[in-house]
């Protein structure tokens, strides 16, 4: 339906009415007159800004976290408050379906293997997720039923072994394998509620995502399309985890980004390997040379990555997932190539103070930098990565700018950046973070956030509880 928006504020202290019409900012002026049909919407001079986009998440396993048991801190901070939380869902389960957790962290219980969670869970097949998103780690009755110790399998290198060489129940970067385990062996799991994870990104303000899921299944590609088909995703997508795409979508709904990369934490490629992965990426799509995004979470990964981008030849798109470790000399590198970066300041609030403890000290400084690689020339945004940070983007926002830990220590307070650097990223060109963020002017998609308040509000106190109304494509979407 078209839409007269009255009194919104479209840029800082800039007041206009906005006219909506298929699909599109078509006007924006004064005075505006409605017309016939028009739903017409007082802003009261709240902040109208282009929808948020969160360049980095996953979006089935966000759906799938919704009824997944949490097995980390802070709600479960020891092995029988864990036990406890396993063996609960496993009652209310019918038979034979698998127990699901995420969120899992050593603080728990230790570095789980099959026999520890035995002990917890019995004869019901679980399988337990770390909050990394590396590994997985499931029981005896899981691993029996995956065939793990099975010379019929063709098993990958990941599933980790004893001296023995029986599995040790840890499954390292291996979910696109265990996806297709569990379809073959024929293990229940609820239908991720994609229509639930729109609706509570339409609440943030989102309108469109980054789906940074590498090597994203065929099952996958085909929910999250059936979703964006039949309106339960309202969202624009992005895809960095696919070559191509089916024929008939609507191209300004789905795009292919940057190829993904994901060298293993636990057992990084040979150099010459991501080298050839990167080049073979190059020429994978519709469009070549197909930018990257190659997944670096510690220094020797970004040292080796920098190096096989400037020797492979950089494009323009190419992105480095995470840089959780990034020193000056690197970040200068980085920008020297024009590469860009798209990091989570939300961890910081979320794990600050298990990366005190943990983290190698040398790392510490440079741990998530935000504000030292955009003053390198860094294109920098931030994103959410959930379900492994929260995909709250007003939250990513204030840990941004305030850099503390769940203790409320600070980890690395010169790094942080203001809530506007950080909230410019979230509105920046999904193929083009870190770009001059997007405007509400005429021609543009209507894809808009109204606020509750005025832009200065919300840089100063950056809430979720200030997004009035979402529209996607011209149509509310949360209200």
């Amino acid at each position: 339906m078209p839409m007269l928006l009255r009194n919104a504020e479209v840029g800082p202290g800039h007041h206009a009415d906005v006219r909506v019409a298929d699909g599109r900012v078509v006007a924006v002026g004064n005075a505006l007159m409605p017309r016939r049909g028009e739903e017409v919407v007082d802003a009261h001079g709240g902040a109208l800004l282009p929808g948020l986009h969160d360049h980095h998440l996953h979006l089935t396993a966000l759906a799938a976290a919704e009824t997944s048991v949490a097995c980390g801190p802070p709600g479960v901070p020891d092995a029988a408050t864990l036990g406890t939380a396993l063996r609960n869902r496993a009652a209310a389960l019918p038979p034979g379906a698998w127990v699901r957790g995420v969120g899992y962290h050593e603080s728990v219980a230790g570095l789980l293997d099959r026999h520890r969670l035995d002990a917890m869970t019995g004869e019901r097949p679980v399988r337990v997720q770390h909050r990394s998103g590396a590994l997985w780690t499931v029981n005896s009755a899981a691993a029996a039923m995956l065939g793990l110790d099975s010379d019929s399998i063709d098993a990958p290198p990941g599933i980790e072994r004893d001296r023995a060489g029986r599995s040790t129940g840890r499954l390292w970067r291996l979910d696109g394998w265990l996806r297709g385990r569990l379809d073959a062996v024929g293990a229940v799991d609820p239908e991720p509620d994609l229509a639930r994870v729109g609706r509570r990104l339409a609440a943030y303000g989102i309108t469109g995502v980054t789906d940074a899921t590498p090597d994203m299944t065929p099952g996958t590609l085909r929910l999250l399309l059936s979703a964006v088909r039949d309106g339960r995703l309202a969202q624009r997508l992005l895809l960095l985890g696919v070559d191509s795409l089916p024929p008939g979508l609507p191209t300004d709904r789905v795009r292919l980004g940057p190829r993904k990369l994901l060298p293993p934490d636990h057992a990084p490629w040979p150099y010459d390997d991501l080298l050839t992965r990167i080049r073979t990426a190059r020429v994978t799509g519709p469009v070549v040379p197909r930018p990257v995004a190659v997944h670096c979470v510690t220094l020797e990964g970004l040292v080796v990555t920098v190096t096989a981008l400037r020797e492979a030849g950089v494009v323009p798109g190419d992105r480095i997932e995470h840089a959780a470790v990034a020193p000056p000399a690197l970040a200068a590198q980085m920008a020297a190539l024009g590469l860009r970066v798209v990091t989570q300041p939300g961890f910081v609030a979320e794990r600050g103070d298990a990366y005190r403890r943990d983290a190698d000290p040398g790392d510490l400084p440079y741990l998530y930098p935000y504000a030292s690689l955009l003053d390198a020339g860094v294109r920098t945004v931030s994103s959410s990565d959930a379900p492994f940070g929260s995909p709250d983007p007003w939250a990513v926002l204030r840990s941004a700018r305030d850099r503390q830990a769940p203790d409320g220590a600070p980890l690395g307070p010169n790094e942080s950046v203001s809530v506007s650097t950080a909230l410019a990223g979230m509105l920046s060109s999904p193929l083009r973070p870190g770009d001059a963020p997007r405007s509400v002017a005429r021609g543009e998609p209507a894809d808009l956030c109204l606020l509750h308040a005025p832009r200065a509000v919300a840089l100063e106190e950056p809430s979720a509880d200030l997004v009035r109304m979402t529209v996607c494509e011209g149509r509310i979407v949360h209200a």
